[in-house]
């Protein structure tokens, strides 16, 4: 099963605040078992939302906002891609995880829909 990872912004991610270096090579060491393992499928940092942009769609209507966005803990500062056997292997490697903020922070994990979800759907 293919899983999103998902790290969780914090104040201090949303403030443009760069990791240290011990945390930046903790992280790369990981992520080099990951890749070991043949779990990692993609993972990258994101900037803080203060350069991103949201589209609200109603129907045919568009409407852009620009950041920043308002809810720290909803926000997410970074993300892994990953191919595990089940979602106990995910959470495995969740909890090896290097803390990837200096302070508290929290990680999310959540399945992907393959295509073998969308079989009980008839075309119409």
């Amino acid at each position: 099963m293919r899983v999103m990872v998902l790290v969780k912004a914090t104040t201090d991610s949303e403030a443009g605040i760069m990791p240290s270096f011990e945390l930046l090579t903790a992280m790369g060491e990981f992520n080099g078992e990951l890749a070991k393992a043949g779990i990692l499928l993609a993972g990258e940092g994101l900037h803080p939302s203060a350069k991103g942009k949201r589209v609200a769609f109603d129907g045919a209507t568009r409407s852009v906002s620009d950041g920043p966005f308002a809810s720290t803990g909803e926000l997410v500062a970074g993300f892994w891609l990953w191919q595990v056997k089940d979602m106990e292997e995910a959470l495995d490697w969740v909890k090896r995880c290097p803390n990837p903020m200096p302070g508290p922070s929290e990680i999310e994990i959540r399945p992907l829909y393959e295509m073998s979800d969308f079989a009980g759907i008839a075309a119409g």
